[in-house]
C-alpha cells in the first residue's frame, strides 16, 4: 500500500502543521477514518484516510510543518481486514475515495463524524460514544494542552456543557503568576502558521500595491441614535455599530464599483459580487472571516453574520473557505482604543475601510459648540484602480451616511 500524502487542503494552502495524531503505528484504520488533527494557516481540520488496513508509519511529530504531496502516514495491508460495506480503494482510485478532507467537497450526507476514540484512534466501524470533556473547538483543546490543563477538571459553560475557550482563560487567569527569572539574550518566536501567512500577505501588499489614503472626521451621534432606537424595536435581532458600518460601505461600493475590484496583470477586474471582510483578533491572531454576497443582505441580516464568524472565528469555528474570498474589507481598529490608521490593504483587494472609536469632543453644530460623538473614518485604497476623487467620494458618501443614517437607510 503507498503511503498517505498530505491532500491539496484547498484555499491556496499550501502546508500544514500537525496538531496532534488520532492513531497510532499499529492501529487498524478504515476508509474516510480521521487519522491526524492539522492547522493550516486559516483553519484546524481532521485528515480522513483514503485507505484501509494497519498504519505502518507516522511522517511527522505534532508541532511539525508539511506541505502539501508530502507523506503523512504509511498504511499496510491487514491480514482478514474488512469492514463492512467498505472497499479499499486502489490508489489511483484513492484520490476520489471518500472525503478528501473533512469538510471539503465532499456532499454532507457523504461525511463520517468521529464521535469517539478508543486508545486515541478513531472507531474503524461504528461511532462509540465515550465519557469525557465535551470540546469541540481544537484551539480549546491546543490551549490547553499548551498551558498544561486538565480538560476533565474544567467546568464547560457552553451548550451541554461544552467547554469554551473562554473556561479555559479563566482557568489561567485564577493562576498564581510564576517568578519571574531573569534571562539574558534574546527570544525567538517561528513565524509560521496563521502568523506566516499574514506576514507574507502584508509583504505582498506593500511590495506590489501603490496604497494611498484618506480620512475624514464624521459626527456619530445619529448614528449612535438610530441604532439604539433600531435594537429597541427589535431586541431579538440587534444591529451593530459596525455592521450599520458596514452596510453604508456595501452601498457606497454599488456607487464607486471601482472600489470593488482587484489588478490582475495588466487588467482591473471590477467585480459584481461584494464579499465583505472584516478584521477580527483572535486567540490565534488577526483573521479576515468573509460575509460572501453582503450587497444582498439586509442591515440587520448583515450585522448578525458579522456576529455570528465573529465569534465562530474567536472559538476557532471558521472552515478555510469562510476566511477568503473577500473583495473589500471593514477595519474596526476603534475596539482597540485608537483614534485612526492607515490599514494595510488586503491583498488582492483594491481598498479597506478603517473605523477608529467613537469618542465625546467639541464640535460646531449650525454654529454653536456642541459636545458630539466623533469618529475617524480612512480608506486606504489602491491608486492604480482609482483616483483620489473616486477614493473620497466613497469615504464621503459613507461620512454622510454615518452622520444621516437614518435618510440612508430609508434609501437602502
Amino acid at each position: 500500500m503507498p503511503d498517505f500524502l498530505l491532500p491539496d487542503l484547498g484555499e491556496g494552502l499550501t502546508e500544514a502543521e500537525i496538531v496532534h495524531w488520532l492513531v497510532k503505528v499499529g492501529d487498524t484504520v478504515a476508509v474516510d477514518q480521521a487519522v491526524v488533527e492539522v492547522e493550516t494557516a486559516k483553519a484546524a481540520v481532521e485528515v480522513p484516510v483514503p485507505f484501509a488496513g494497519v498504519v505502518t508509519a507516522l511522517h511527522g511529530e505534532p508541532g511539525q510543518s508539511l506541505s502539501v504531496g508530502s507523506p503523512l502516514l504509511s498504511v499496510g495491508e491487514a491480514a482478514g481486514f474488512a469492514e463492512p460495506g467498505v472497499v479499499t480503494p486502489s490508489p489511483a482510485e484513492a484520490e476520489s475515495s471518500g472525503n478528501v478532507l473533512i469538510g471539503y467537497g465532499t456532499a454532507p450526507t457523504t461525511r463520517r463524524r468521529r464521535t469517539g476514540r478508543v486508545n486515541g484512534a478513531a472507531p474503524a466501524t461504528a461511532p462509540v460514544q465515550v465519557s469525557g470533556p465535551g470540546v469541540i473547538s481544537p484551539f480549546v483543546r491546543k490551549l490547553a494542552s499548551d498551558n498544561g490543563i486538565d480538560l476533565r477538571q474544567v467546568i464547560g459553560t457552553g451548550p451541554d456543557g461544552i467547554i469554551r475557550r473562554a473556561d479555559v482563560e479563566t482557568v489561567l487567569a485564577a493562576r498564581l503568576p510564576e517568578p519571574s527569572v531573569p534571562t539574558a539574550g534574546e527570544r525567538r518566536i517561528p513565524l509560521r502558521g496563521l502568523r506566516k501567512v499574514v506576514a507574507d500577505k502584508l509583504t505582498t501588499s506593500r511590495r506590489e500595491i501603490p496604497e494611498a489614503t484618506v480620512w475624514v472626521d464624521v459626527d456619530a451621534t445619529e448614528l449612535v441614535a438610530a441604532r439604539a432606537a433600531l435594537n429597541a424595536a427589535a431586541p431579538d435581532r440587534p444591529v451593530s455599530l459596525l455592521g450599520l458600518i458596514a452596510r453604508f460601505a456595501v452601498a457606497g461600493l454599488r456607487r464607486f464599483p471601482e472600489l470593488n475590484s482587484r489588478v490582475e496583470g495588466e487588467e482591473i477586474v471590477v467585480l459584481d459580487t461584494i464579499n465583505l471582510g472584516f478584521a477580527a483578533q483572535t486567540a490565534r491572531g488577526l483573521v479576515v472571516p468573509v460575509v460572501p454576497g453582503a450587497h444582498e443582505l439586509s442591515t440587520r441580516d448583515l450585522s448578525a453574520a458579522i456576529a455570528e464568524r465573529t465569534a465562530a472565528a474567536r472559538e476557532g469555528g471558521l472552515t478555510p473557505a469562510e476566511l477568503t474570498g473577500g473583495t473589500f474589507t471593514v477595519n474596526n481598529y476603534g475596539v482597540f482604543g485608537v483614534d485612526g490608521s492607515a490599514a494595510i490593504i488586503n491583498h488582492p483587494e483594491a481598498a479597506i475601510l478603517g473605523v477608529g472609536r467613537i469618542m465625546d469632543r467639541p464640535w460646531i453644530v449650525d454654529g454653536e459648540l456642541a459636545a458630539r460623538k466623533i469618529c475617524e473614518l480612512t480608506l486606504a485604497f489602491d491608486h492604480r484602480v482609482c483616483d483620489g476623487g473616486t477614493a473620497g467620494g466613497f469615504l464621503r458618501f459613507v461620512a454622510d451616511c454615518v452622520e444621516s443614517p437614518v435618510t440612508a437607510l430609508g434609501e437602502m
